[in-house]
């Protein structure tokens, strides 16, 4: 579709087509949306939160829970019950930025009471938890 401006009627027409010229780059523009990801490329970055306790420090250690057997658990070698887990976990949690604890299974429980314990720590909002196994030592 070229139209040329004070051109005979009956010679060839000098101008340039540039209709194939955007399509070409129509479909160069939507290839390149395509690749381009949409979502940002990045480390996630977690920003330290202010405490709003007025008491002592926080200990800042570890928290381990271990699974003895089927009734007994402890929390950093203080026993616990399963009815009590969450609420404990829930208040160690709070007032921390880093929600991470480590489970260690003894070597007389059962799987199931391990993944019975890492399903109550992330129901109580602990956002990554980690396995202790044999030989695995806290500080």
């Amino acid at each position: 579709m070229g139209m040329d401006v004070g051109a005979k009627k009956d010679g060839p027409m000098a101008g340039m087509n540039v209709v194939p010229l955007i399509d070409i780059l129509l479909v160069l523009i939507i290839i390149f949306m395509v690749i381009t990801p949409l979502t940002p490329m990045g480390l996630e970055a977690v920003v330290p939160q202010p405490s709003n306790q007025a008491g002592p420090n926080i200990d800042y250690k570890i928290v381990v829970v271990q699974v003895v057997d089927r009734d007994h658990l402890k929390i950093n070698d203080e026993p616990a019950t399963w009815d009590n887990l969450s609420q404990r976990l829930t208040d160690i949690f709070k007032l921390r930025a880093e929600r991470v604890a480590f489970v260690e299974g003894d070597d007389s429980a059962l799987f199931a009471d391990v993944a019975r314990a890492i399903d109550v720590m992330r129901r109580s909002n602990i956002d990554r938890v980690g396995l202790l196994g044999a030989g695995l030592e806290t500080q």
